[in-house]
C-alpha cells in the first residue's frame, strides 16, 4: 500500500505547482487532474494504488490556486454575481485567467518532469483541462479519460437549483466548523445516491481536503475560468487518440447529458454508471480504475506491438 508523500513543488508555466509521483519511474505515466476547488488528495489513494499496482506510474497535481500549489491572490477578482448575470445575458466573461492557463500548468509539469507523453484522466474541471491538452497538445497525450465532465456547450443543462444555490452561498462564517459543515453539505448534495458515504467517512475525507488546502478565492477564480471557456465540441471531434467518458446518471452538478455529448463529440466509448453522482465513491472506484486500465493497457499493447514489427 502506497502512502501520500511530502509536499513537492515544481516550476511550471511560471508558477509553483505541487505534484506527487508514484510507481516505477520507467513505467508509462497516468496523469490525474481533479476539478473545481479540489486539491490532488481528492483523488483517493485507493485509486492511485490500484493504478500503480497494475504497473503504471501515477502523477497527480494540485491545480493552481488549490492545495499546495501557488495561490494567485494578486489577481483582480471580478464580481461573481455580475459575471453570472453577464453569462446569462450572453455577454463576455472576464476571468482572472482562462482555463487554458490550467492546461498550460499541467503541460508545464510534464515538461519539468521530462515526461514526453501521458495518459490523461480528468474529473469535472479536470476533464475540461484534459480535453484542452488533448486538443492543443495532442503529441503529449496517449489517451484521454473524461469523468463527469462536459464540452462546455452553453446549451447543456445546468446544475440543479439546490446545488447552484449552495455553491454560491459559501460557508456561514470563516470558522473551521462552518467551513467543514459547508463542504460536508456540498458533497452530500452532489454525491452518489446509490453509493452513499457514511457521515464519519465523509468527514474524514473532507477534512483531508481542507488540511491539504482549499482556497475559497481560488475556487472562485477557477469557477470564472470554467464559465468563461468555449464550447469544445468541434475540436473534440478532431481528436485521433483513444477517448472514453465516464458519467453517472444521478449527477446534479454536471448532468449526464453533458457526458453523453462529450462522448458523441470525441467518438468515445461511454461508460454510464447508474446512481453515480458527482463524486468517486469507494464502491465504484475499482470499476472506474478498471476502465482506465483497460484503455491505457490497450494503447500500451499497441505501442509494444508496433515497436516489435
Amino acid at each position: 500500500m502506497i502512502s501520500t508523500q511530502p509536499v513537492t513543488t515544481i516550476r511550471a508555466n511560471n508558477i509553483e505547482i505541487a505534484y506527487e509521483l508514484y510507481g516505477n519511474e520507467n513505467a508509462p505515466v497516468i496523469m490525474l487532474i481533479h476539478g473545481l476547488g479540489m486539491p490532488m488528495t481528492a483523488w483517493p489513494m485507493t485509486m492511485v494504488n490500484q493504478l500503480v499496482e497494475a504497473g503504471y506510474r501515477v502523477l497527480r497535481i494540485d491545480n493552481r490556486d488549490q492545495g499546495q500549489s501557488e495561490k494567485l491572490h494578486h489577481l483582480s477578482m471580478p464580481n461573481m454575481i455580475w459575471q453570472v448575470i453577464k453569462l446569462k445575458l450572453g455577454l463576455q466573461i472576464n476571468p482572472p485567467y482562462p482555463l487554458t492557463e490550467l492546461m498550460n500548468d499541467a503541460i508545464g509539469v510534464l515538461d519539468a518532469l521530462n515526461i514526453e507523453k501521458a495518459h490523461l484522466v480528468g474529473v469535472s474541471m479536470g476533464g475540461m483541462i484534459s480535453q484542452l491538452i488533448a486538443i492543443n497538445a495532442p503529441e503529449r497525450v496517449k489517451s484521454l479519460t473524461s469523468i463527469m465532465s462536459s464540452t462546455s456547450n452553453p446549451k447543456l443543462p445546468k446544475p440543479s437549483k439546490e446545488v447552484s444555490s449552495h455553491l454560491m452561498s459559501g460557508p456561514a462564517s470563516k470558522s473551521k466548523e462552518d467551513i467543514l459543515n459547508y463542504h460536508m453539505k456540498t458533497w452530500k448534495l452532489i454525491g452518489s445516491p446509490m453509493f452513499p458515504t457514511s457521515d464519519s467517512d465523509l468527514k474524514t475525507y473532507v477534512q483531508s481536503l481542507l488540511d491539504r488546502g482549499i482556497s475559497a478565492a481560488g475556487t472562485q477564480r477557477q469557477m470564472l475560468a470554467i464559465i468563461g471557456t468555449h464550447n469544445r465540441y468541434d475540436e473534440l471531434a478532431k481528436l485521433s487518440i483513444p477517448v472514453q467518458v465516464i458519467h453517472g446518471t444521478a449527477d446534479p452538478l454536471i448532468p449526464i447529458s453533458a457526458g453523453k455529448e462529450t462522448a458523441e463529440a470525441a467518438n468515445a466509448k461511454l461508460h454510464v454508471v447508474e446512481g453515480m453522482g458527482h463524486d468517486l465513491p469507494l464502491q465504484i472506484q475499482p470499476r472506474i480504475c478498471d476502465w482506465i486500465l483497460e484503455q491505457v493497457s490497450s494503447v500500451e499493447c499497441e505501442k509494444e506491438t508496433a515497436a516489435a514489427m
